[in-house]
């Protein structure tokens, strides 16, 4: 006698309808409309609302603002990703580095509240947008450990600590609305030069 599949395993091998990608489309487009205007912290409501589409529907696609907030991110995450492989092979390791952090910063920037959610999870290696962002940051973590190597970047800095502060930075130049992040990342990349 041959086992049945379950359920869970017999939905897994369907392919996914074209209306849920459809809806699942029209949510991360309304949620980064959403984010935009009211800032990350944006209510799935509002997201539902926005796509013309039932909060069920949501939720279904999204159990929490934290995963609909990932998968607004995961573009961001790949976008950064990339850039620090680009920048591994020019310019001087520091610059590179750099500009690096100004590209992060700058992606925090893009929605008001951003660089709080970010600094509440990023760092705590479980959460799922925390887990999500893991080949962005070993992709910068080649950057420093390049800068380290040259001889340029202290030694004692680790990724954890480098991307906190530059989450610091982002979250310091939203709240002060003065838009001095680039000078604030000058001080800071000034602060971890080795001397």
């Amino acid at each position: 006698m041959t086992a049945r599949p379950s359920a869970a395993a017999a939905s897994a091998d369907r392919p996914v309808r074209t209306d849920a990608l459809r809806n699942r489309e029209r949510l991360l487009t309304a949620a980064r409309a959403a984010f935009t205007d009211a800032g990350a912290d944006a209510s799935l409501y509002e997201v539902a609302k926005r796509a013309g589409l039932g909060t069920g529907t949501v939720y279904r696609h999204f159990p929490t603002r934290e995963a609909l907030l990932e998968a607004v991110l995961l573009d961001h995450f790949e976008a950064l990703r990339v850039a620090a492989v680009n920048l591994a092979e020019v310019g001087p390791p520091d610059d590179a580095l750099a500009d690096w952090l100004q590209q992060f910063i700058s992606h925090l920037g893009e929605y008001r509240g951003l660089a709080r959610e970010v600094m509440s999870v990023l760092h705590d290696g479980v959460s799922p947008l925390s887990m999500s962002c893991q080949d962005m940051r070993a992709a910068g973590a080649v950057l420093l450990s390049r800068a380290q190597r040259d001889g340029t970047m202290r030694a004692d800095l680790d990724m954890s600590t480098l991307l906190k502060l530059a989450n610091a930075v982002a979250l310091t130049a939203e709240e002060t609305d003065s838009g001095r992040g680039v000078d604030l990342l000058g001080y800071l990349m000034e602060g971890m030069r080795r001397r």
